[in-house]
């Protein structure tokens, strides 16, 4: 005879069932079992298994989202084109780079005291402004 499931059991498979169906999205698959996240992330850190289980969701909702993308280029979205070669054309040389000028202005940071004429024109123009 197989092993008994008990109720961690049940509500483990109907986790990966509710993972599968909403793409991996935790919350959603949480809330459709009537569990908590950490209940869910406890499973996850204690039993391998279930891990590998929900690793392999993950790796399918990825592969979807993949052909979502891929789909979206070949219908001429040039936003997914561009995005696709950011991320896996780098190595073809499709990185965007910045480039930063230094500017050398010498500028003098020494402090400078305020006469007090200069410390009232200051405070009425704040008493102006606010």
């Amino acid at each position: 005879m197989g092993k008994k499931l008990t109720k961690t059991d049940t509500l483990k498979k109907a986790m990966l069932e509710a993972l599968e169906k909403s793409l991996g999205i935790v919350t959603t698959a949480c809330k459709t079992v009537g569990i908590s996240r950490q209940t869910f992330y406890q499973w996850l850190k204690d039993d391998e298994a279930f891990a590998s289980d929900v690793n392999d969701i993950e790796n399918i909702a990825l592969d979807f989202a993949e052909s979502q993308l891929l789909k979206q280029i070949r219908d001429g979205n040039p936003t997914s084109t561009i995005f696709y070669l950011k991320t896996k054309g780098k190595k073809r040389g499709f990185v965007e780079k910045q480039e930063v000028e230094s500017h050398n202005t010498n500028v003098n940071y020494q402090s400078v005291p305020l006469s007090k004429e200069e410390i009232q024109e200051i405070n009425q123009a704040l008493e102006n402004e606010f």
